[in-house]
């Protein structure tokens, strides 16, 4: 009897421990949704050019964690066989930075495909900005300096991504003029602390670390474009 599968993307507008390193109720939230008592759970800083700085971050921050943490690094790989390292882990956790550079990356190493294979066999993805957009269709991306420009990511998840809804002030104006224009297909925007838990392929459930943070769906209804709110669970105490 073949069991159930179930393929989960957890996208983060901002936050966890590389925005907010005191505050880890969306990491918490990551790590409880393995079946395993103590995850393995690899980061993957790529986006980042591989910053030494930004994997001293997670590690100092999922040590104090009932996990097993590791990383991948593209400018230094840890083996040849990237595909059996990738699909012995619980979660893959995506950093921030340049998305069209992760891109590139991935596909020149071909680890666009061993993602999407350990998505299917139900190991969880996740990130932030980067590592949040990178699922999608299409972003919202600052990748090139000076401008909010549309990117074509990897597909895993339909439609459109754009995070830092709140964080930055060219982010909101940016996604509704690409939406009316046509330019990038309908959509999700999360503000900084938000995520958006897809299950499948559809968002199932919306989390927050900070009490007022928001998510958004984004259509196009004629000339005009729509943005319906929608409210998260805040994981904290009130």
């Amino acid at each position: 009897m073949t069991k159930n599968i179930y393929k989960q993307i957890i996208a983060m507008g901002g936050g966890g421990f590389s925005m907010e390193p005191e505050n880890p109720l969306l990491d918490r939230y990551i790590l409880g949704l393995s079946k395993k008592e103590i995850p393995k759970i690899c980061f993957v800083p790529t986006a980042s050019g591989d910053s030494d700085k930004y994997i001293v971050r997670f590690y100092s921050a999922f040590v104090q964690q009932l996990c097993k943490p590791s990383h991948l690094s593209l400018f230094n790989p840890p083996t040849n066989d990237l595909r059996s390292f990738v699909l012995e882990q619980d979660i893959i956790y995506v950093g921030g930075g340049n998305t069209k550079n992760l891109i590139a990356l991935w596909k020149e190493w071909g680890l666009d495909h061993i993602l999407r294979e350990a998505w299917e066999s139900g190991i969880i993805l996740c990130g932030l900005s980067a590592g949040s957009i990178c699922w999608f269709e299409q972003a919202v991306t600052d990748s090139i300096p000076k401008q909010m420009t549309v990117l074509q990511c990897l597909g895993f998840l339909k439609g459109s991504n754009c995070p830092h809804y709140d964080g930055e002030q060219e982010r909101r104006p940016s996604y509704h003029r690409l939406l009316s224009q046509g330019l990038i297909s309908e959509g999700y925007a999360a503000d900084d602390g938000v995520g958006l838990h897809f299950i499948q392929d559809k968002l199932e459930k919306i989390v927050s670390s900070r009490l007022h943070a928001k998510a958004y769906r984004l259509e196009k209804i004629g000339e005009t474009v729509k943005e319906t709110l929608l409210e998260p669970t805040y994981l904290g105490k009130i």
